[in-house]
C-alpha cells in the first residue's frame, strides 16, 4: 500500500520521534510505499491566508471557501498545498501522528488540515460530496498520538473525558466527512512519566500494530 506518514512533533530525540521511526522502519519492512511530511522539520505554513491561491476568483473580498473550490478546478492552489495535495492523492493510508495539546492536536498539524484537505479537493456540501460520498472515499486514516496525562484522566469520567471521543472532531468530522475510513486511533498515555522498559513495550505494540494494517 501507499502511506502518507504527515507527523508534528519539533524534538527529533523525542518519544515521538522514535513512534516516528519504529513506524518508517515496520511499514517499509512490510512492503509499503511511505511518503513522509514531517510538518516542523518542512517548516510548514499552518495559516490559512489570501496567499494560498495563485488566481483569485473574487480579488476584492476573500471568502476562503469559494476560492478554494475554484483553486480546484484552476489548480490555483500555492506550491506548498499543491505538494501535500499529490501526496494525499497518491496515498491508500494516511496516518497522523502528534503530541495531544489541550485534548487536541498542535496548530501545524490543524493548519495542514486546514490548508490541504480543502473545500473541492476533500468534501463539497454544494455539490453533496460528504461522508458517504466524500472526495476522498476509498482512503483510510488513523491517528496516533501521545498524551502527558494518564489514561485514567483521558476516560470517561476522569478528569479530561475520553480522549477518543476528543479525537472524534477528527476521526468523524473530518476523516469521514471527507468519506476515508477512520481507523482506531493508536493512543499512547503519560509519555512524560514513561519508563525506557514501557518505552520499548510501547514501540514495540506500535510496531505490530502497523505490521497489521
Amino acid at each position: 500500500m501507499k502511506i502518507l506518514y504527515i507527523y508534528a512533533q519539533q524534538e527529533p530525540t523525542s518519544f515521538n520521534a522514535s513512534l516516528k521511526d519504529t513506524a518508517l522502519a515496520a511499514l517499509k519492512e512490510k512492503g509499503h510505499e511511505v511518503e513522509l511530511s514531517d510538518l516542523y522539520a518542512m517548516n510548514f505554513n499552518p495559516v490559512l491566508t489570501e496567499g494560498d491561491f495563485t488566481k483569485r476568483k473574487k480579488p476584492d473580498v476573500f471568502k476562503p471557501f469559494l476560492e478554494a473550490i475554484n483553486a480546484v478546478k484552476n489548480g490555483a492552489f500555492s506550491p506548498d498545498i499543491l505538494a501535500e495535495m499529490e501526496k494525499v492523492k497518491w496515498a491508500d493510508i494516511l496516518i497522523f501522528q502528534f503530541p495531544i495539546y489541550f485534548t487536541s492536536m498542535p496548530a501545524i498539524m490543524k493548519g495542514w488540515i486546514d490548508r490541504v484537505l480543502a473545500p473541492g479537493f476533500g468534501f463539497n456540501p454544494i455539490t453533496n460530496s460528504a461522508y458517504e460520498t466524500g472526495l476522498l472515499k476509498g482512503k483510510s486514516a488513523m491517528i496516533v498520538t501521545t498524551t502527558g496525562a494518564s489514561q485514567e484522566w483521558y476516560s470517561e469520567g476522569g478528569e479530561h473525558g475520553d480522549l477518543n471521543k476528543h479525537l472524534e472532531s477528527v476521526t468523524h468530522c473530518v476523516f469521514e466527512y471527507m468519506g476515508i475510513q477512520a481507523l482506531p486511533s493508536h493512543i499512547v498515555y503519560e509519555v512524560s512519566r514513561i519508563s525506557r522498559e514501557k518505552g520499548a513495550e510501547e514501540l514495540e505494540k506500535y510496531r505490530q500494530r502497523l505490521l497489521e494494517l
